[in-house]
């Protein structure tokens, strides 16, 4: 994009940020039409206003918190979660769903809904994708970024709690409706989705020949003989063919235009008073949906061994030099569908100081996907390469993903006044994460060219030219706590006890199959021609095609004692003991200790046991013990505050905690992740990593409602699980490995600061984390790892958010600016003399303005990433990911009732 393009992209955020200060004509002219308006006083301000709220909730802390309302995230435009916490001070936002805190990557962050531990419906991540969760559930957001006792001992940048909207007092209802646009997204490929999961067919299948779809195994299995009209060859190939006919088969490219993004949301709450007990009942309903196409194109590549220092000086095209830099070169074209479903009910009940409250909370997020790809190879590995011989191997891949969370929570607060003010609340919570693929297909084969223009397509006479694949994940979680607080008062002395319990279960069953779909004639076979009909080639495998060819289909389960399936589970027992003192309302003091007992066993296992005696070669003793982490210990933290009046607070912090390696990361077993494309797979053995934790902040609040807050943070933590890369000629594969010891220490500052002094309604704020880290790597077990001493996986350098604000003093407008940089950070640690592969920085501008017609109506529109920044991954210096991200305009009207 060039520098000309930019400025107008940034001309046109400033226009619409100057467009809230201009004359309120519209509202005159409503005021002229409806005089019961004249007797509206002027507006509060609404930015400024909600930012203030939040801050002194944060002031109020024991511990170092940032807190998110509802209206800071409504006013900045962002629609989820995870979008409106890249705004807090050191976080930043990746992919669009997982929060690094302080630089740090999502395993050192977790986060909680109301207080309860919650699984994730991400096959490849233990925290919740944020992105699920949509603003219009969430009442705020709480980053605790210095360690408390009552919370979870697993804890290393921050702990993030979402806490959502409880029954409102009176009667609320809205409805919103809104539209968007994305540049890059016009225009794309889709597909008929068919099928939906494993036919019935090849369950038996897979149970009548244990698994083994030879034709030798059919003959045994089956006892065929030979016939007049077939032989036992020809009677297995049918029986297998049958099995392969099952599958989908005519999955189908089509270049069609994309719909517009679109969503609707709605919600009705209300509370009435009961005359038997004299208390009052509420209630809360929300419904949202929202789908969104997008197009994209990306790059992946494979750096060469013999790599020279000119790689990066050069483009991807050019052969010559790529001779010399890549293994392999993959060019996609990708679309993808996402579908997102929430429903939120809840019921509650008050009486005097004691409030009851059921909350049920359903999410859906589909995202189906179509793929099409040219692996191009410019060393001349066995890869066919539209380089040198006129050939390229194309890919065509299809991706159906279905992920759901299921929530179910009871929460009480009392409050006790004829017993000293003791205070007591609870909760306990149900709630299940699913994961579906009901379609994964991958089509391979060789298309033919001639002066550059597309000829034909053929299927080669090897293995894998589709290959099927099926997953589910279910992850069960039963989660419930209490917490008991005595309030006593003193003279100059205000001191608060508090102790609890803490109670978190949770089983997994991780299961999928795969099939593949051989040529094994051993010769290619044309399965397209015509230079507009590539789309068309993934129905390939057709009934006619199948008769008189050796196509056949194998379960691609891998043998014992190797898997690709797991059951996992973990409980976690804590208890805890705080206190909160106050000493003449200058002297804070706060802290306790916690215990927690940590039991977790994760076992790799297999589809394929089908005997009593299997069930050894899976769970024997010593796998058991491989897979499983037991361990208890104490946690401390000690909070220091000293309170300079109402102008500034100076804090220090201490904590003690810890990082366990997630479900996933202690099993042999392969999977892709979606966020790097990297081929991923556990290792058994992995510890947790103990941490350390030291904070100090200065927080200075002015009486016009600027803030400003500068803190210093350092982290010693041992054994630190760090990604490690080991590269094959086509891909990479990534595992982990636990260092020796690793560091982080850095300084974050934050401001809201009023600009009338330059203009009337103006006002900035943001925040600026610059950091650094170090992880020391035992070469014994770091094998031809390139740097043993480096920066931890994840960590980002500085971490930069900046919003230029407007709110209108007759309350109609208000506007945003905003900006969002990280520094680059490493994705996995490089291996035989190629360096780390490092994400590079996104510069993300976005512009926000609201236009308030009347008290029930809202207008807001909304530009995404005004630069047109691309995302990239770099090794070596060289381009090894890469992939487009448009600019998405959206509008969207909402009704209060």
């Amino acid at each position: 994009m060039t520098t000309q393009h930019r400025l107008k992209r940034v001309s046109l955020a400033v226009g619409l940020g100057l467009l809230a200060n201009i004359p309120n004509v519209f509202a005159q002219e409503a005021l002229a039409e409806n005089e019961v308006m004249e007797e509206v006083v002027v507006k509060a301000t609404r930015l400024q206003g909600s930012a203030a709220a939040v801050i002194e909730e944060r002031r109020n802390q024991a511990f170092v918190a940032d807190i998110l309302g509802s209206e800071q995230i409504s006013k900045t435009g962002d629609s989820d979660a995870a979008s409106a916490l890249r705004r807090v001070t050191g976080l930043t936002l990746v992919d669009g769903k997982y929060i690094y805190v302080r630089g740090l990557g999502e395993r050192y962050s977790s986060a909680r809904l109301n207080g309860a531990n919650i699984p994730s419906p991400d096959l490849t991540r233990n925290v919740v994708p944020l992105d699920i969760f949509p603003a219009s559930i969430i009442e705020s957001l709480s980053v605790q970024k210095s360690y408390s006792p009552s919370m979870p001992a697993a804890f290393g940048g921050g702990a993030i709690d979402i806490r959502t909207k409880s029954v409102p007092k009176d009667f609320v209802a809205s409805f919103e409706v809104g539209l968007a646009y994305d540049e890059n997204s016009q225009d794309g490929f889709t597909y008929e989705r068919q099928g939906n999961g494993l036919s019935t067919e090849l369950k038996n299948g897979i149970v009548q020949y244990k698994g083994d779809f030879s034709l030798r195994n059919i003959i045994l299995t089956d006892n065929l003989v030979d016939n007049d009209t077939a032989t036992r060859g020809e009677q297995a190939t049918t029986l297998n063919q049958n099995l392969l006919k099952s599958l989908p088969r005519n999955m189908v490219m089509k270049d069609e235009s994309l719909d517009p993004t679109y969503n609707v949301k709605a919600s009705l709450g209300n509370s009435f008073d009961e005359s038997y007990f004299g208390g009052q009942i509420g209630f809360l309903a929300a419904v949202s949906y929202d789908n969104k196409w997008q197009f994209a194109n990306k790059k992946s590549a494979v750096v060469s061994e013999n790599f020279s220092d000119n790689c990066s000086e050069t483009l991807l095209t050019n052969e010559q030099i790529a001779n010399a830099c890549y293994n392999t070169v993959k060019t996609s074209q990708v679309t993808t569908e996402s579908e997102r479903l929430s429903a939120v009910f809840n019921l509650g009940y008050q009486l005097d100081n004691h409030k009851l409250a059921w909350s049920n909370i359903y999410l859906e997020d589909n995202e189906d996907e179509s793929v099409i790809g040219i692996i191009e190879s410019p060393n001349g590995s066995t890869v066919d390469t539209i380089f040198g011989n006129g050939q390229a191997q194309r890919s065509h891949e299809f991706n159906y993903e279905e992920r759901s969370l299921k929530i179910m929570q009871f929460t009480g607060k009392h409050t006790f006044t004829d017993y000293a003010g003791l205070g007591f609340d609870w909760q306990y919570t149900e709630s299940t994460a699913e994961t579906d693929i009901p379609t994964d297909v991958k089509y391979k084969f060789i298309d033919t060219y001639s002066d550059g223009a597309y000829q034909s397509s053929a299927i080669t006479g090897d293995d894998n030219r589709v290959v099927y694949s099926y997953l589910s994940l279910e992850d069960d979680v039963k989660s419930y706590s209490g917490n008991v607080t005595l309030p006593l008062y003193f003279s100059d002395i205000e001191l608060e006890f508090k102790a609890g319990y803490d109670f978190s279960d949770k089983g997994r069953y991780y299961t999928t199959s795969s099939f593949t779909v051989n040529n094994d004639s051993g010769v290619k076979i044309p399965v397209n021609s015509g230079a507009d009909s590539v789309l068309g080639v993934t129905n390939y495998i057709s009934d006619e095609l199948l008769d008189g060819n050796s196509i056949l289909v194998d379960f691609n389960e891998p043998t014992a004692p190797d898997a690709d399936d797991y059951i996992a589970g973990q409980k976690i027992d804590a208890g805890y003991g705080a206190f909160d003192l106050i000493y003449q309302n200058t002297w804070r003091v706060s802290g306790g200790i916690r215990y927690e007992e940590f039991k977790q066993t994760s076992l790799a296992t297999s589809s394929l046991i089908f005997k009593k005696e299997d069930l050894g070669i899976f769970f024997s003793e010593e796998k058991i013990e491989n897979g499983s982490i037991i361990e208890d210990d104490f946690f401390s933290a000690l909070s220091f505050t000293y309170i300079g009046g109402d102008d500034y607070q100076i804090r220090f912090g201490y904590g003690e905690t810890v990082v366990r390696p997630d479900l996933r990361e202690v099993v042999p077993v392969a999977y892709y992740d979606p966020l790097t494309d990297i081929r991923t797979i556990g290792r058994v053995g992995l510890e947790s990593s103990p941490i350390k934790n030291y904070d100090a902040r200065y927080e200075y609040y002015a009486n016009n409602g600027d803030n400003y807050s500068v803190g210093l943070f350092y982290k010693d933590i041992e054994k630190p699980i760090e990604s490690v890369l080991s590269i094959g000629d086509e891909d990479y594969t990534l595992s982990f490995v636990n260092g020796k010891t690793a560091e982080v220490y850095g300084i974050e500052a934050e401001w809201l600061h009023d600009l009338t002094w330059l203009a009337d309604g103006f006002f900035t704020s943001g925040n600026i984390t610059l950091s650094d880290s170090e992880v020391s790597i035992d070469p014994a077990f770091a094998g031809n790892l390139t740097n043993p001493k480096k920066r931890m996986t994840g960590h980002s350098k500085y971490v930069v958010n900046l919003q230029l604000n407007y709110d209108a003093a007759n309350g109609n407008h208000s506007s945003s600016l905003v900006y969002n940089v990280f520094g680059e950070r490493i994705v996995a640690s490089g291996v035989g003399g190629r360096e780390d592969a490092l994400e590079q920085p996104f510069h993300s501008l976005d512009a926000v303005y609201t236009y308030y017609p009347d008290f029930n109506s809202k207008i807001k529109v909304k530009v995404k990433n005004l630069l047109g920044e691309d995302q990239e991954v770099t090794q070596s210096d060289i381009i090894v990911r890469a992939k487009e991200v448009g600019t998405i305009f959206s509008v969207s009207y909402t009704y209060d009732f």
